[in-house]
């Protein structure tokens, strides 16, 4: 497992992923894989949500994974429709290498799961798998869960991703948040879950951040409140910042009731 390690960590060294000097390495900082089930019937959502609560999680916390997030789309203010998005935090390249092997041999996964496992080719329980690679930020290295005490149906989790045009102007982004902007979103109270650099996806460059609201009203209190702040007003206006986002794409979740927050 070692060398499989070492031959992912020098695929995204290969793949262009550049560090500014002030960051971290990567194991002073968490990975993340954000992962997207697309489902196409209210059967494979049930599916799922029984594997995910029945099987997976446990296991996942049983291999030291801990703080790992579910969340499903919100009705307003969503692109894509059908989808349950699975956030797990990994603190090392080796454990998020090694995950698969662990659940191979929890037989407690093996049998709590073995409806999702044991799928046929004619009734898999969802449509596909889409997944998201990420780094922490340097600035703000490890996942911070939301201390919300609202009912989970009525909180807003925003996800949301930032493409850059080249990668010189991605980076610029990345030194942005680092810079201050995502000190900004915890001055605010954004109760910021995580920032991240994205290693791998199917299109680049960008990242992903998750800030958490208590429920709608919350989110456009807080978003007010950023877009006239003097650091924001100040910081958008610098040259080096300017024109750095081509593309925002934003998901708006919340919570399922077996979600570690």
């Amino acid at each position: 497992m070692k060398t499989q390690s070492k031959l992912l960590a020098l695929f995204i060294g290969l793949a262009g992923i550049s560090l500014l000097p002030s960051c971290n390495t990567l194991e002073d900082r968490d990975l993340y894989e954000l992962r997207f089930y697309r489902f196409e019937t209210d059967v494979q959502e049930s599916r799922l949500d029984h594997y995910l609560e029945d099987a997976y999680l446990p296991a996942l916390h049983r291999a030291g994974v801990t703080n790992v997030g579910v969340f499903k789309l919100r009705e307003d203010g969503n692109e894509i429709e059908n989808a349950l998005l699975l956030l797990i935090p990994f603190r090392t390249l080796d454990k998020f290498v090694e995950l698969s092997g662990e659940l191979q041999k929890d037989k407690l996964y093996q049998e709590a799961g073995r409806d999702y496992i044991d799928s046929p080719h004619n009734d898999p329980p969802y449509g596909r798998i889409e997944s998201i690679l990420l780094r922490a930020f340097a600035q703000t290295p490890h996942l911070s869960a939301p201390g919300l005490d609202s009912p989970r149906s009525e909180r807003v989790y925003e996800l949301r991703s930032y493409q850059g045009a080249t990668e010189l102007l991605y980076e610029r982004k990345v030194e942005m948040f680092n810079s201050g902007e995502s000190a900004l979103f915890e001055k605010l109270d954004f109760n910021p879950v995580f920032f991240g650099e994205v290693i791998s996806s199917s299109f680049m460059p960008h990242l992903m951040y998750m800030t958490t609201f208590a429920d709608t009203v919350a989110q456009k209190e807080r978003w007010d409140a950023f877009r006239i702040h003097p650091d924001w007003q100040e910081m958008k206006e610098i040259d080096r910042y300017k024109n750095t986002v081509s593309d925002i794409t934003k998901y708006l979740l919340y919570p399922t009731p077996y979600s570690d927050y």
